[in-house]
């Protein structure tokens, strides 16, 4: 359910995009989202504040996270929750502490290793900067940036939006796309997104997500198999299963930025998902991690 004020905001835009016949559908289908953009270059002056690249900020009794073959991890970027509350609309995520991600080598573009760490405020008070090894899984080195966040309405993306819906005698997808970048300020310092829609061509992210958080099994590119073995996991309740779907969330979309360093194989996009239930639980062992890059 949107605020008062993004309703407002909303139906303005589409008005003005004369997209009225849409107005159902994307009440329907929007998300509360979160926007990342960078600031300026980090000079750790100051600790434990929202951080894309560069180098993290832990107490020494973190160890930085390795993959499968002793290899250090890269490190992505940190969250200070604090300065999240305000636009976190749906109030999913902690209200206080640092969200750190971490990423072993980006191939496959699915089943990536990585490491998504949370520490409350009380395990912050020793916190330093950590250099970053001097070999990574991810060659390259990747400038730090200070992060301000932003609350977004996110509709569906070509990957998932009901192009029978938003096309007709009148509309075409050059329109729905022009709302898509207005309704989001779209800003080349844009780096991340929460809770939106990651990038695909195939609107099934989610299923791929949910199916390896759920069963631990590889996802063989059909949606329909893919909720079937998640209803067989749940002893053939279709109903709990297609909800686990639906609440299979975006907990950090990162795109590629060459201020940063970042380009995910052909500048694509980095995603972590995290189930509905363990965000509300404070639970970040159990994410997943994959690509995308068309």
């Amino acid at each position: 359910m949107l605020s008062g004020n993004n309703q407002n905001k909303l139906e303005q835009i589409v008005c003005e995009h004369q997209l009225e016949h849409i107005m159902d559908y994307l009440n329907e289908s929007v998300r509360q989202g979160i926007r990342l953009s960078k600031k300026e270059i980090e000079t750790y002056k100051e600790i434990c504040l929202s951080r894309i690249g560069g180098d993290p900020d832990l107490p020494a009794s973190v160890e930085w996270p390795v993959d499968l073959e002793g290899t250090s991890m890269t490190f992505l970027a940190q969250l200070r929750l604090s300065e999240l509350t305000h636009h976190d609309v749906a109030a999913l995520l902690p209200v206080k502490g640092i969200l750190y991600f971490f990423v072993g080598v980006d191939e496959p573009a699915y089943g990536i290793e990585h490491k998504v760490i949370y520490l409350s405020e009380d395990k912050l008070q020793e916190a330093k900067r950590y250099p970053s090894p001097e070999v990574t899984a991810i060659e390259g080195e990747f400038t730090g940036y200070r992060l301000s966040g932003r609350s977004t309405m996110e509709i569906p993306n070509y990957g998932y939006v009901d192009y029978d819906i938003v096309e007709d005698d009148e509309h075409d997808y050059d329109q729905y796309e022009e709302l898509c970048f207005e309704l989001n300020e779209g800003d080349s310092s844009n780096l991340a997104v929460m809770f939106g829609y990651p990038s695909t061509q195939h609107g099934d992210c989610e299923y791929e997500a949910a199916l390896h958080l759920l069963t631990g099994k590889k996802y063989d590119y059909s949606m329909d198999s893919a909720l079937k073995q998640i209803t067989d996991h749940f002893k053939g309740d279709s109903d709990r299963a297609k909800q686990e779907v639906q609440d299979t969330l975006v907990l950090l979309a990162l795109d590629s930025d060459q201020d940063v360093g970042f380009c995910w194989w052909d500048a694509g996009e980095l995603q972590f998902y995290i189930r509905k239930e363990d965000l509300l639980a404070g639970n970040f062992a159990n994410t997943y991690c994959s690509l995308y890059s068309s």
